[in-house]
């Protein structure tokens, strides 16, 4: 019986069948099963492993297996990249032999941002390499030179073939690698078309081996699918050791990039910058930045300070609640979690009365910033209330807790130094869990009120039950 020479790889998941299928078996996708070639000469990665002496030599001294006790660390020398909130996100700078993905949606800046990154590599530490498979050398310099990264040792191909830009290194022997985009890479292992998951992970494994057994750095952009993953997902990032999305909306001016892998430092760090006119620049007060069009004593508008790593951020929460026509009132939420604020609105409903089930209710996050934790719900629910009385919130207070089923306010962590952001930018107020009233919330400068209920908050921050007909006394709840 002949073997095969064709396969269907599935380019969602990277399941291979012997034959077409209109589903994927594995992930349930229609006609994602696309043919490729198998070809059985010596892989690209291969010749690259052979071809790198001190790689090979590691390797196989490495796979022998010893004593964890005679295992040598060896430290990691971290170089910075000059970008501040560039280093914060990588854990403090780049590793030497790292393999990192950058992805985003198209126009949030990705390009920029590897631009400005190979000038002060260049200018700091040597050659640096700049491979673009989507645009041609001048159209780079022409954004360099808006940027002001141009540098003699910035050096620039347009091309695609990984084979090609292996020899390069060899010659080179540059500093820094940086390929835009992945999608655009061709290995010459695989027949299948560009982009195809075949062809990204060919390509990926590729640049891993010249990461590893040339200690480059290199830093690889993706682009993103229709459901803001990485295209190629799971099968480009479990590939790599740092993974970080660049996000934002075109029309706004901040951009947010975030790790979601990373193994050389933490994922819960968050990157900050403003898109001008001269490139990213990052953003050294975001707190104020994001606060700086607040609306103060607007009704449904609270303050709120979340965690982003080690950093404490202050963001605006807007509410807006408005009688509904529709069958099903809409709940419409930006940069919080849905799930949440349909808790939250559920316990205002329950324990205080308030009348929302023939509202609508939007609810959104000013500047871009989404917040993932528990902690905001508390302001939440006040800037819900506050747009539902019509009576605005304390404007010169931060709101902290997380609200539970029984409309409990619960404690939150890393109180010091939320509370010291609020107090930096002139936050005259705190109403926060009663359990986070204690020595590490004193001596700040700012007049705590804690609260034990979600009613004892409404009441603190908005109106005496008996003076606001909409909120039912406690004994009718």
């Amino acid at each position: 019986m002949a073997k095969a020479t064709t396969r269907f790889v599935c380019q969602q998941c990277a399941h291979v069948e012997p034959k077409w299928a209109g589903r994927c078996p594995s992930c349930g996708e229609w006609n994602s099963l696309v043919e490729e070639a198998i070809r059985e000469t010596k892989t690209l990665t291969a010749q690259i492993r052979a071809g790198g002496g001190s790689f090979s030599h590691m390797g196989a001294a490495q796979s022998r297996p010893r004593p964890i006790t005679e295992i040598e660390i060896s430290e990691r020398q971290r170089q910075s990249t000059h970008i501040a909130e560039f280093d914060r996100v990588l854990g403090g700078g780049i590793v030497p032999g790292s393999l990192t993905l950058i992805g985003g949606e198209p126009g949030v800046g990705k390009s920029t941002l590897m631009s400005q990154l190979c000038g002060n590599l260049a200018a700091q530490y040597g050659t640096t390499l700049y491979i673009s498979g989507e645009e041609s050398v001048e159209q780079i310099k022409l954004r360099a030179v808006r940027l002001s990264a141009l540098h003699s040792d910035l050096l620039l191909a347009s091309e695609t073939d990984i084979g090609v830009i292996a020899s390069f290194v060899e010659q080179l022997k540059p500093k820094y690698l940086v390929i835009d985009s992945i999608q655009t890479m061709i290995s010459p292992d695989v027949d299948s078309a560009p982009g195809t998951v075949s062809q990204v992970r060919a390509a990926t494994s590729a640049l891993a081996a010249l990461a590893k057994g040339k200690r480059i750095p290199i830093f690889l952009v993706g682009h993103v699918t229709k459901e803001g993953a990485i295209a190629g997902p799971r099968v480009l990032e479990h590939m790599v050791d740092t993974v970080l999305y660049f996000e934002g909306d075109a029309h706004l001016t901040y951009r947010i990039l975030r790790a979601v892998k990373n193994r050389f430092g933490s994922t819960d760090e968050l990157g900050i910058f403003e898109m001008r006119s001269e490139g990213l620049v990052g953003v050294e007060n975001p707190s104020a930045a994001f606060l700086a069009e607040r609306p103060i004593g607007s009704p449904g508008s609270t303050v709120t300070a979340t965690m982003e790593g080690s950093r404490a951020l202050l963001v605006e929460v807007q509410a807006l609640v408005a009688q509904s026509y529709l069958n099903s009132p809409r709940r419409v939420t930006n940069g919080v979690n849905r799930d949440r604020v349909a808790l939250v609105l559920a316990v205002l409903e329950k324990r205080l009365g308030l009348t929302l089930a023939n509202m609508d209710v939007f609810v959104s996050v000013a500047g871009g910033v989404r917040v993932e934790e528990p902690s905001a719900d508390l302001a939440i629910a006040l800037a819900v209330a506050g747009s539902f009385l019509d009576r605005p919130v304390g404007g010169n207070h931060v709101f902290l807790g997380e609200i539970g089923l029984s409309g409990e306010v619960r404690s939150c962590t890393q109180i010091e130094k939320r509370l010291r952001e609020a107090a930096g930018l002139g936050f005259g107020g705190a109403i926060l869990p009663q359990k986070n009233i204690g020595r590490e919330s004193q001596g700040i400068g700012l007049e705590l009120f804690g609260v034990e209920t979600v009613r004892q908050a409404v009441e603190r921050a908005l109106l005496a039950p008996q003076a606001n007909p909409a909120v039912k006394p406690a004994a009718d709840v």
